[in-house]
């Protein structure tokens, strides 16, 4: 693909065809293709990809697991990039910065929620990296599984120079998802703070909630990674099968944050905060989790959910991590490898996020 730095660019519906690797059905592996990208706008980046990362929603979203995908599928929502070409209306950023694209391309821009840099509650829907209608050239968006993105200025992110750039690209979803509920609901120091399951999600928010001040609690059903946890950052680990170890905190904790996406007890954790205290989820298990109404009325208790952050706060966490040196724990992978990638994320083999080296798509 041509990549020269062209500082000015006409507003122009004409495209190019880009590498990627995608799939054309729920029960197809991902392959190589080619997709269409618009040329920029006025206000447009063209960002060549260098490193993706590999987030579960590509996985549930190229299986159709949660029932909405329309195919061809090129998943791909913690982008990170050297910028090529950007239109002449664009303020921010210029030719040869290092930036990044997280789950939102777009969003109506005029709700209340966008007005407040809510864009990821978009009252008329925003539109995700991947899997959404195309306002550009009709059919849907195509995620970072390929060579380039256009983007408009508005949802391109700055990296901090001195993070690694492969180890930065979950920050863009994972970091961003723990990061947005734990400064809501401002945690801090003199704080308690529990860490339900390590994984892609867990490890970030043991990091984040460590580096905002709090006391950090693990909780797994993993003994192998008790160690792990403290290297890590957390101060105190408690094996959640063991009913005494669960006692130790009960109705201490003053947050707790729950990345667990798999069936489990949600009120054994409920039960470990104190008045006022919130267990906000971000794992998403598949059925219903009930609840004991007892478990939150007596302590004022809250349960509550969040996802992703609007763009001002995904900024802000990146800052917030170049600030502390803060990182994920990734594994580098070739493009071809993405496959086997996916297997091993269903058995929870990674530590603790997949990363796409995209330099390999080009060979």
């Amino acid at each position: 693909m041509k990549t020269e730095s062209i500082t000015n660019v006409k507003t122009t519906q004409e495209t190019t065809a880009v590498k990627a690797f995608g799939t054309d059905a729920a029960d197809a592996p991902l392959q190589p293709m080619n997709i269409q990208r618009r040329q920029p706008t006025p206000h447009d980046i063209e960002i060549e990809i260098l490193y993706c990362g590999v987030c579960h929603s590509d996985l549930h979203t190229a299986r159709n697991e949660w029932h909405g995908t329309t195919y061809p599928c090129v998943p791909g929502h913690e982008i990170v990039g050297r910028i090529v070409r950007v239109g002449d209306h664009v303020k921010k950023f210029k030719v040869g910065d290092v930036a990044a694209v997280g789950c939102l391309v777009d969003s109506c821009r005029e709700c209340q929620y966008c007005q407040d840099d809510l864009e990821q509650y978009c009252e008329n829907g925003f539109t995700g990296t991947y899997g959404s209608p195309d306002k550009h050239l009709g059919g849907q968006t195509y995620g970072g599984y390929s060579e380039s993105i256009v983007v408009d200025e508005a949802f391109v992110l700055r990296v901090p120079d001195h993070l690694d750039l492969a180890a930065t690209a979950p920050l863009l979803c994972a970091g961003i998802t723990t990061y947005s509920p734990l400064r809501h609901w401002n945690v801090g120091p003199g704080q308690k703070v529990g860490i339900v399951g390590i994984g892609g999600l867990g490890h970030m928010g043991v990091k984040i909630a460590k580096a905002m001040g709090a006391t950090v609690i693990v909780y797994t059903t993993s003994p192998s990674k008790v160690e792990d946890a403290k290297r890590l950052g957390a101060d105190d680990v408690v094996l959640s099968k063991d009913k005494e170890q669960m006692k130790k905190y009960a109705g201490q904790l003053h947050f707790v944050l729950d990345a667990v996406s798999a069936q489990h007890d949600i009120n054994a954790y409920l039960n470990l905060l104190r008045v006022d205290g919130a267990l906000v989820l971000v794992g998403a298990p598949e059925l219903p989790l009930p609840v004991a109404a007892f478990g939150l009325i007596p302590k004022r208790r809250t349960f509550a959910g969040s996802m992703i952050g609007g763009i001002a706060e995904t900024q802000e966490m990146l800052d917030f991590c170049g600030e502390h040196n803060i990182v994920s724990d990734v594994e580098l992978i070739q493009m071809d490898q993405i496959n086997e990638a996916y297997e091993r994320l269903l058995k929870g083999d990674v530590k603790y996020r997949f990363v796409i080296d995209m330099a390999s798509l080009k060979g």
